[in-house]
This record gives structure tokens, C-alpha cells and sequence, in this order.
């Protein structure tokens, strides 16, 4: 697969920051997801901690989701809006986690989860009978079903905390994802009402919860 400039260079950003930050703890801490040095005015940290990784392994997962998804996304809508996705649903997932942790000064998070999100849902919006096939799951299945799937995960770690894993950060890029390709393209609300409710679905569970108490 040949890759597009834009998607060589994201990558290649978050492999020399990534790299940075694991050779420099303050470097690491100073720009990271914090949840009290952003409401103390630091903001360019919902940005900056987009770019950091916790490991190899951590930088790895993401941007091999960027190498199978950004192709989608670039070739309906060129590199310019497929930036755009990419940062609308980075700032997305950090605005979301601080909303969910607003009450958690200490909470921190690094990594590009939520932009990734963003762009492998808005993929998943634009050709939702794209088929996936997971390393635990080998049989090919349209790519709507993950989508829907990963999002009630995302509800139920939640809810739950489980793991080390940000899954605000997740579930607001993939809202930043859904809603940016919405906006380019409004005409798969007509061509595409059924997937479009479906991969809303879970939107909708995540805020009802939210305002019943239960996350």
C-alpha cells in the first residue's frame, strides 16, 4: 500500500515526538494530557498529548490503525479534510476525557488513540461494508459491526475503568470522526440513514447514561 504524504507525515510526527518523549521524562510530563494543567491554561496539551506514547508497543497499534484507514478517508475527501478529521477528532477525544474526568486533577493520557478513532470511523461511516478481519477473530465481518461493537466496549471500560486504556478519549474521536464526515458529506444522512442511526446508537446510550448518572 502507498501511502499519502499527509498520512507519511502524521506518522512520522508521532514517531519523532513519541521517541522524544521516551528518552525525556520532562519533555513526556510537560506536554501529556493532564487534566489540572489544562484547566490551569494549558491547553495546547489537548493537542501535544496526541503526539506522545507510553512504549513502542503503544505507538505501534496506533499508527498501523492510520496505515489500513487513512487511505479510506483520503480518497473521498484528498489530504486537506482527512487533516482535518484527524485533529478535530484529536481534540475531540481529549475535550471529551476532560469532560468525563473534570473532577480527577491527577487523571493524565498520552497517545494518538482518539484521532486514529476519528479517522477508522469515519472510514467505517464512509464504507461501512468494508470487511475487517481481527488476528482473534479471522472471518471477515462488515466493518459497521466492529464500529458499533468497539463503541459499547468503549461505554462498558467506561463505566467499568478497565484497564490502563483512555476510552473517552476513544469514544470523542470517534464522535469527532462521525460528525466531521457528517459535515463534508450531509448527503449519507439520505443514502445512508440506516448505518448512520446505527453508528449514532451508541452516541446516544453514551450521553443518556452520562446524564442518568451511571458513567
Amino acid at each position: 500500500m502507498q501511502l499519502d504524504l499527509v498520512t507519511l507525515i502524521i506518522i512520522g510526527a508521532n514517531v519523532i515526538i513519541s521517541l522524544k518523549g521516551f528518552n525525556d521524562n520532562y519533555f513526556f510530563d510537560r506536554y501529556k494530557f493532564n487534566v489540572s494543567a489544562i484547566r490551569a491554561g494549558q491547553r495546547e496539551r489537548s493537542i501535544t498529548s496526541g503526539f506522545l506514547h507510553v512504549d513502542f508497543t503503544h505507538l505501534f497499534l496506533n499508527m498501523f490503525t492510520l496505515y489500513f484507514f487513512a487511505d479510506v478517508v483520503i480518497n473521498w475527501f484528498g489530504p486537506g479534510k482527512f487533516l482535518l478529521i484527524y485533529f478535530v477528532s484529536l481534540v475531540a477525544g481529549s475535550l471529551l476525557s476532560l469532560y468525563f474526568h473534570k473532577n480527577e486533577p491527577y487523571y493524565s493520557a498520552v497517545g494518538a488513540s482518539g484521532a486514529v478513532t476519528g479517522i477508522l470511523f469515519a472510514a467505517i461511516l464512509l464504507q461501512p461494508d468494508m470487511r475487517l478481519a481481527l488476528l482473534f477473530i479471522p472471518i471477515p465481518f462488515p466493518a459497521y459491526v466492529f464500529g458499533i461493537a468497539y463503541l459499547l466496549y468503549s461505554i462498558y471500560g467506561m463505566r467499568t475503568r478497565i484497564g490502563n486504556i483512555g476510552h473517552s478519549a476513544h469514544f470523542g474521536g470517534a464522535i469527532g470522526g462521525f460528525a466531521t464526515v457528517l459535515l463534508f458529506r450531509p448527503s449519507l444522512l439520505s443514502t445512508q440513514p440506516l448505518m448512520v442511526a446505527l453508528l449514532a446508537l451508541p452516541i446516544v446510550l453514551l450521553f443518556i447514561l452520562q446524564r442518568a448518572g451511571k458513567l
